[in-house]
């Protein structure tokens, strides 16, 4: 029967298909595109300021003249030209040779949700317990999920991950916990950065207690106001493996990432790799190769953050300006995205059909836990729309949260829920309940 929506093979499916649930993010995508909405819902980059004359004819090139072996099938690990740039970009950040980083120990990923892929492979049998920060990036909840893990959120404030609430969680896990994922710097979907002294606080507690930390880095070079932090990897070697992208300084269409991981971890992701797509894009790896190679790459870095810098700006401005009493959000010094606080008795998921409907979009903040809480919270995206278009978009939605509040005045809040994720930067103190 055509056009209904019964499942006719739902007992042949695997168990771990059982957990996998539609994205929040790529269910709004089709709504969110359409050109009378002002869309703050996804993280896309601001492509357009890319020389794109000029990447059009280094692909062009990348075709004509190396073709023979940039449409050819590659090597699992990616290509040693590729994974030797990969390097040079690392140190910019602090992981350099001098503490362990080699082109040997990279592998070439398919974007940075292959790696996180990988890594969930590697390491992740059913019942075993991740920690991650709460709220944390949709992408990797899912990879999680599916590889039919326990995820336990880690509370934040406005300094980041809060250290004694993880060693509270590895305690409570009693050894069931694999690995502690994190976002450090410019945390998706927060928007807050780890501070130096909880840095080496989150690294001695993983050490003592012998915990794989997963580095999630891909903002850490779109800083606004001063540098970001060094990452962890710059500082331990042992126990860290690290994850980054080009999809947020370069382009999200190729799809290329990298996993810098121990020598032993190495082998054994190439060889899961391989068995998952064989080889990463040739010509993706080469276009990547050629851009960091021929073109003034640190240049559109500061491009980027210029850009994303004045978007931010205009965000937190409108938020300021327009947003109804009790509304806090977090104050990003880089990155792609602010985490907003609702008045008591709003639910962001509950009021996303009247956003819609007055054509603007978010995401909810369910989507960034695995036990489906964050309903008072809302993640708010600044890298896409030019900055007159943002302020437009939060008077949109400053508009539904005033008519939610009025409604809620006569009838009272019908969807009640516990209040997460972290503090605005200048609030009293942390929102942990």
């Amino acid at each position: 029967m055509t056009g209904t929506t019964q499942d006719d093979y739902t007992d042949r499916y695997a168990r771990r298909v059982r957990g996998m649930t539609t994205s929040e993010i790529r269910a709004l995508f089709a709504v969110a595109s359409r050109p009378e909405v002002v869309s703050l819902a996804g993280g896309s980059p601001y492509i357009a300021a890319l020389p794109l004359d000029a990447v059009g004819e280094m692909m062009g090139r990348l075709a004509s003249e190396h073709g023979t072996t940039s449409l050819q099938y590659g090597i699992g690990q990616g290509t040693v030209e590729l994974r030797e740039r990969i390097c040079e970009v690392m140190s910019l950040s602090g992981i350099d040779a001098s503490n362990g980083a080699s082109p040997d120990d990279v592998v070439v990923t398919v974007g940075g949700q292959q790696a996180l892929d990988l890594v969930a492979r590697l390491f992740l049998d059913p019942g075993d317990v991740v920690l991650a920060e709460g709220p944390t990036y949709v992408g990797a909840l899912g990879v999680f999920q599916a590889a039919q893990a326990q995820v336990r959120h880690l509370a934040m404030d406005a300094d980041g991950l809060v250290p004694a609430a993880l060693e509270a969680a590895i305690a409570e896990a009693g050894g069931r916990a694999k690995f502690l994922y994190t976002i450090p710097t410019y945390q998706n979907p927060a928007g807050v950065t780890l501070t130096e002294a909880r840095r080496e606080e989150i690294l001695d507690i993983c050490e003592r207690h012998r915990l794989l930390v997963i580095e999630d880095d891909p903002y850490g070079m779109l800083s606004f106001e001063s540098e970001a932090p060094r990452p962890l990897r710059a500082r331990r070697r042992n126990g860290v493996l690290y994850l980054s992208t080009f999809s947020k300084t370069f382009a999200p269409g190729l799809r290329v990432g990298w996993i810098l991981a121990p020598h032993a971890v190495r082998e054994k992701l190439v060889m899961a790799s391989e068995a998952n797509i064989l080889c990463p894009s040739a010509f993706a790896q080469g276009a990547v190769t050629q851009y960091l190679s021929t073109m003034p790459w640190r240049e559109q870095i500061k491009t980027y953050r210029e850009v994303y810098r004045e978007r931010r700006d205009a965000l937190l401005e409108a938020l300021e300006d327009l947003m109804p009493a009790g509304t806090t959000w977090t104050r990003p010094a880089g990155g792609l995205f602010v985490w907003a606080t609702l008045p008591e008795g709003l639910d962001s998921k509950a009021m996303m059909p009247r956003a819609i409907a007055a054509r603007v979009a978010y995401v909810p903040g369910t989507g960034f836990y695995a036990d489906g809480t964050g309903g008072s919270n809302l993640r708010l995206n600044f890298s896409f729309p030019p900055p007159a278009r943002i302020r437009e978009g939060v008077r949109r939605l400053a508009g539904v949260m005033e008519q939610e509040l009025a409604m809620h005045a006569v009838f009272g809040p019908t969807t009640p829920h516990r209040r997460r994720g972290p503090a605005a930067a200048d609030a009293p103190g942390p929102d942990l309940a």
